[in-house]
């Protein structure tokens, strides 16, 4: 899939808020937002840009009651099945037993919520970029922005035009709306980088740098993040 359709790339995003609300998620999630070049109303739309803001699971909420005769602790029953740790700790262990086949790690081998959240709730050739953070869109914006200017790395960039869709399990109807019928008004990535603190040269670099960082991804991409 090489892009959307303006509102083919609206459905995909209905249908994503759809599966958050039906079906247990590994983390809780709290807020979906759509960012970039959809926020536009720019059509077709090359890529999908997806901010989910998640908990992190200090304590599984797992149902006690799983439908399985297997009483095998589930962070034991995965570290053997998959060699993958922390099923029951950074991910709910109900979830991995009734999904595990979106049951996805980090480079240590530990469950990776954003990365079971992407496997849970993308095709692996969807032109989808995902951010998962703990933090608000709108807190990691300024965030990242801060962290990108101290290394000098504007990829680390979170585009600020961004849509609230759905928050603590409340669907902005008027904001898919909007979506559809293009009537937010937003500034250009450079614009809206000066409107954060950037001068001119410096938002018009940070600007082309994400711009093209974005350019050169293919298929699905997650970045997660911890504030």
């Amino acid at each position: 899939m090489s892009d959307f359709s303006r509102r083919d790339a609206v459905d995909r995003l209905e249908k994503l808020v759809d599966t958050v609300e039906d079906e247990r998620m590994p983390v809780p999630v709290r807020e979906i937002w759509a960012f970039g070049d959809i926020a536009l109303g720019v059509d077709p739309v090359d890529r999908l840009d997806v901010y989910l803001t998640k908990d992190i699971l200090m304590r599984d909420d797992s149902s006690r009651t799983t439908g399985s005769s297997d009483e095998t602790d589930p962070a034991e029953r995965f570290r053997d099945s998959h060699g993958i740790e922390g099923v029951g700790k950074s991910v709910r262990a109900d979830w991995a037993l009734e999904y595990p086949d979106y049951l996805r790690a980090n480079a240590n081998g530990h469950a990776a919520p954003e990365k079971c959240l992407a496997a849970h709730l993308l095709e692996v050739d969807e032109p989808i970029h995902l951010e998962v953070c703990n933090a608000s869109f709108e807190d990691n914006v300024g965030q990242r922005l801060r962290g990108a200017k101290l290394r000098e790395d504007y990829t680390q960039l979170l585009d600020p035009r961004g849509v609230c869709l759905w928050v603590d399990g409340t669907r902005s109807e008027d904001a898919f709306r909007k979506l559809r019928e293009s009537e937010l008004a937003l500034p250009t990535l450079s614009a809206a980088l000066e409107m954060l603190g950037l001068d001119d040269e410096e938002a018009t670099t940070a600007a082309q740098e994400l711009h093209a960082w974005r350019e050169d991804q293919d298929g699905v991409t997650i970045r997660g993040d911890v504030v």
